[in-house]
């Protein structure tokens, strides 16, 4: 039985056009960038059963706008705290209300209610960029998107993750044939561009533990992937690893991962909740 021991995750929406995750206990919750409009969040959230009254803080990853084109109405109008490093909030993130600013450090870990967000430098060409760990009571959730080159932090807080939403941008055929012009494609491909299929794929094989029990994979190209490519690569192995792939014009289901009270060490399976058919 699950008491008081789970972590519920949910993409809202993950792509070029926005980027935002849930993920929560039972008593609250945090989103990962605000990357779509208010309205447009406050409706997925309502149509998955989920409350932004639970939220008790937007983290920003980076300031494209894709990550935070929603984070000026939705934290005036809900009063939710956005915390956010330094050198992101300088570049491009100053419309954010000074009073809802919190500033963190990379590398810092922040408390939020009973929830703990572990925050790590990567690498992706903006001017702070960090990814984020959200622990509650030993569980983990990663959220990884817009990484350009899988460094030792990035395998590092893979290996320590339950859950990692993970991104699986470009299908490398597909960009290098595609109609991009050339300085796009080098700069997607490059060391602080995006994940390539291939590169999350090899992240996966070579450093999931035993632990990991669900891989989210999002931040899709439109242009240059498929999901049904990232479907086949990433389940070609019988593994009790859960995989889903996220989309970038509607939000998952709510998934949850708990502990089990009667058991000190793995996390039980993942379980998707009937809310919503994503």
């Amino acid at each position: 039985m699950l008491l008081n021991m789970s972590l519920f995750f949910a993409s809202l929406n993950s792509g070029s056009n926005g980027n935002c995750y849930y993920v929560g206990n039972e008593n609250e919750a945090v989103l990962i960038d605000a990357g779509i409009s208010c309205k447009e969040t406050e409706k997925r959230m309502a149509a998955l059963g989920l409350s932004l009254k639970k939220v008790k803080g937007i983290f920003v990853s980076h300031e494209h706008i894709d990550h935070v084109k929603g984070i000026e109405v939705i934290c005036q109008k809900h009063n939710i705290p956005v915390h956010i490093n330094e050198k992101t909030l300088k570049g491009g993130s100053h419309f954010i209300p000074k009073s809802s600013v919190n500033i963190f450090s990379s590398d810092d870990t922040i408390k939020v209610g009973e929830l703990l967000v572990h925050s790590f430098s990567k690498m992706h060409d903006a001017a702070d960029p960090v990814s984020f760990v959200i622990e509650h009571k030993g569980l983990r959730v990663g959220v990884m998107t817009d990484i350009g080159t899988v460094c030792e932090n990035v395998i590092n807080h893979f290996k320590l993750c339950d859950v990692v939403i993970l991104e699986s941008n470009y299908d490398a055929d597909m960009l290098e044939k595609g109609k991009y012009p050339y300085l796009l494609k080098k700069r997607i491909s490059g060391e602080h561009g995006h994940l390539s299929n291939d590169q999350a794929f090899d992240l996966y094989t070579n450093h999931r533990t035993e632990r990991l029990s669900h891989l989210m994979l999002g931040h899709l190209s439109q242009e240059n992937n498929d999901s049904s490519i990232v479907e086949q690569l990433f389940q070609q192995h019988d593994t009790k690893v859960a995989i889903t792939v996220a989309s970038r014009h509607k939000p998952t289901g709510v998934f949850s991962i708990g502990i089990e009270r009667n058991k000190k060490a793995a996390p039980t399976s993942v379980m998707q909740l009937n809310i919503f058919s994503g």
